[in-house]
Parts: C-alpha cells; structure tokens; sequence
C-alpha cells in the first residue's frame, strides 16, 4: 500500500510551487515565520531535500563533516539552492514534488510535515490562505506528536501535560490543560511558530507560549 505521507507531501509541494510562481520580487523578499530566512529561503528548503541522499551513509557524513550541528548543514544546504533564480526554483519544486523521501530518524512523516509547515511558513507573513487541506494537517498533527518528532521537530518536553485539541475536525492528542484551535494553527505553534498562539485557546496556551520563549 502507498504510503500516504508521500501524498501529501506531493500535493503540499506543489501547492506551494503555484504559490511561489504568482509572487512579486518584493514577496519573494519579505521574511517568513523562520527566523533568518525569506520566503525565497523557504522555497530553497523545500527544494534541498529532494535532491539530497538520505542514505544511512550519507547523513552519517554529514553528521561528521558539521560536527552534528544539523541546523548549519540545513541552512546551508537552503541557502545555496535558494541563491538560484526564482523561475528555476519554481521549476524544480514542481518537477521534483512527487519525490517520495523515507529519511532516517523521522521516516516519511518528516518530509510530510516539513511541506505543510513551510508552506505556511511563506503564506502566512505575505497574508495568503494557500493552505493544506484538513487531511493534511491531521496527518501532520498526528506526527509531531509522534516520537520521531522529537529528533528536529518538537523537544522533548514541549507538549508534557497538555492535551490539544482540533476544533475543525475530529482530533485530539494528550492530557492535561487544554490547547484548543484551528488545525493549522495547532500545528503551527506546536512546531515552534509563536504567531500561531493567537488563533488558539485554553489555559495550556500560556503553558505553551511560555515553553516557546523557553525550549
């Protein structure tokens, strides 16, 4: 059975292509929800991984050639491949989207969850609602409250006594004090997005925004 991470990861990638493609030049500069990055940085991250070897081996080296800082390794890595021309960071996003990684430490959810996230990453600062669909940002909800989440996504210690809970669809995780919202927005500030929290509601919000500020 096709693994259905690879799906969305797909259509997220492609959903973002088109947004990428309708930009100004001054959209394409205006910085995003990652710090030290604009919306072209995204769009150089979203590209990185699908021309990358996440053989075993591979990320073994790298973990020797950065000294285990994995952060400097992405920001290089989306640096380089955003310093290329808009059209052709378009081109390679649609291209490359149905590309179906399995990474090591966090399989397919990782890549799955990276594509929602960024995505919204560039869209929210320039004020467009190009977004995945519920299915998708449940498949994303599911994962970063998952263990492989922990290894670059959530710390460890971020989600402890709190329950969450979706209020467009049916999901829910945790318990504890209540975080309550859009699905969206729930996964957005989960995965460190502190503009997320004003969408959200309930007394673990605080307890949340207070872990945010404090990792």
């Amino acid at each position: 059975m096709a693994d259905p991470n690879h799906r969305i990861a797909t259509t997220n990638r492609l959903l973002a292509a088109d947004m990428f493609a309708s930009l100004t030049p001054e959209q394409w500069s205006t910085p995003s929800l990652c710090e030290g990055w604009t919306v072209r940085e995204i769009a150089g991250h979203l590209v990185a991984p699908l021309e990358s070897d996440f053989s075993w081996r591979q990320v073994l080296g790298v973990l020797v050639r950065y000294r285990g800082d994995l952060g400097r390794y992405v920001d290089d890595e989306t640096r380089q491949r955003s310093a290329r021309p808009t059209e052709q960071l378009v081109g390679q996003l649609r291209e490359l989207a149905g590309t179906e990684l399995t990474v090591p430490f966090t399989g397919s959810g990782g890549p799955m969850a990276d594509s929602a996230i960024h995505l919204r990453d560039a869209a929210r600062p320039l004020g467009l609602d190009v977004s995945p669909d519920l299915a998708a940002w449940r498949a994303t909800l599911d994962f970063l409250v998952s263990k492989p989440a922990t290894r670059g996504f959530v710390t460890r210690k971020r989600l402890s006594g709190l329950r969450l809970v979706a209020t467009d669809q049916e999901w829910t995780w945790g318990s504890g004090a209540e975080v309550r919202g859009p699905s969206e927005a729930l996964a957005m500030a989960v995965s460190g997005r502190p503009v997320a929290l004003a969408e959200l509601e309930g007394p673990g919000v605080l307890v949340l925004r207070e872990r945010l500020v404090k990792p």
